[in-house]
């Protein structure tokens, strides 16, 4: 996900602290975490809308090893590359269900952690308060259009090490937590606009220059 328009010691493969209710503690460390996963991986171009491996559901994550932990740091290089709050495994073209995320929520809290097998929970209705805030995407580089969120998302997965884990947000980063989420099951957010705006969105792709190194669609 894009942005808004607008010497402590650290267990690197250790699995994030829970709450007292089951929600990951994703709040602490932030910057040694997400600077040691960074300085470890190697950034790579970002994906653009069109590439079959955006399109389609991504595998699932099967085998929690150094293999997973490498494409993770990678996945972190390269989101700190492209200036991005949230980042899914077929952004960088790999097909498997992982995404990285770090990202401030409405009240300055940041965030920083590792869902592997997202699944969305449902919220019931009178929990759903839409959002109509603006939402970019790296693979869609450049383009930014409104599009309504609940303000409120829980996501539910595993870690890098396997651990099952519930992560939540409020604000801007429940809408990274959704967006994020939709990727890995082949949806761009520029699919869940208006036919209209969705043209729009492509106009002002084709009419930038993304920031960042992206890979060319055959």
């Amino acid at each position: 996900m894009a942005q808004q328009e607008t010497d402590q010691q650290v267990n690197e493969g250790s699995s994030l602290p829970e709450g007292e209710d089951g929600f990951v503690i994703d709040t602490q460390d932030c910057a040694e975490r997400e600077q040691a996963h960074r300085e470890r991986g190697t950034a790579r171009p970002i994906t653009v809308v069109g590439n079959p491996v955006l399109h389609k559901e991504c595998q699932d994550v099967t085998a929690f090893d150094d293999e997973l932990a490498a494409l993770i740091d990678d996945m972190f290089a390269s989101q700190r590359a492209a200036e991005g709050v949230g980042l899914a495994a077929n952004q960088i073209g790999v097909d498997r269900k992982v995404f990285v995320y770090d990202c401030m929520d409405d009240e300055g809290v940041r965030h920083v952690g590792v869902v592997c097998n997202p699944v969305l929970i449902e919220l019931p209705a009178e929990r759903r308060n839409l959002d109509d805030s603006n939402e970019g995407c790296l693979s869609v580089p450049t383009a930014y259009a409104s599009l309504a969120r609940p303000d409120y998302a829980e996501v539910r997965g595993h870690d890098a090490q396997g651990k099952p884990i519930k992560v939540r947000g409020t604000g801007y980063f429940a809408r990274c937590l959704q967006h994020e989420t939709d990727h890995l099951y082949g949806y761009l957010y520029i699919d869940r606009l208006s036919k209209r705006d969705r043209k729009d969105a492509l106009r002002q792709m084709e009419e930038g220059t993304p920031r960042y190194e992206t890979v060319p669609n055959a």
